[in-house]
């Protein structure tokens, strides 16, 4: 008599019931989903009512610089046509160039 021939079963051949209940219909399941979406929800609101606020600081900074720039160019213009010999005072830089033999040299 021959010895029957075995089939070798792997472990994808064990049977579960763990895939046979889709996760989400177990109701304590579904109430912890609906409420860390709640939470989602409002953490995301937050987060928008602060950007919208910065927007508008930023917003209202951009309109305080340009009066400030606006008040600076009609400053200047007036004082161009007072007869300050019709030139804008401009910044003087150095514009001599000094040429050293060695290295760099620090004074204390």
């Amino acid at each position: 008599m021959a010895i029957p021939k075995r089939n070798m079963r792997g472990l994808s051949h064990i049977r579960t019931l763990s895939g046979s209940v889709y996760q989400t219909l177990i109701p304590y399941r579904a109430y912890m989903k609906v409420s860390t979406l709640e939470m989602e929800k409002t953490r995301r609101g937050i987060e928008r009512k602060s950007a919208k606020k910065r927007i508008e600081e930023i917003d209202v900074r951009l309109q305080e610089i340009e009066v400030e720039k606006a008040s600076i160019l009609r400053m200047l213009g007036e004082q161009n046509s007072d007869g300050a010999g019709g030139k804008a005072p401009s910044l003087k830089t150095k514009s001599s160039v000094r040429r050293s033999g060695g290295g760099v040299k620090f004074q204390y």
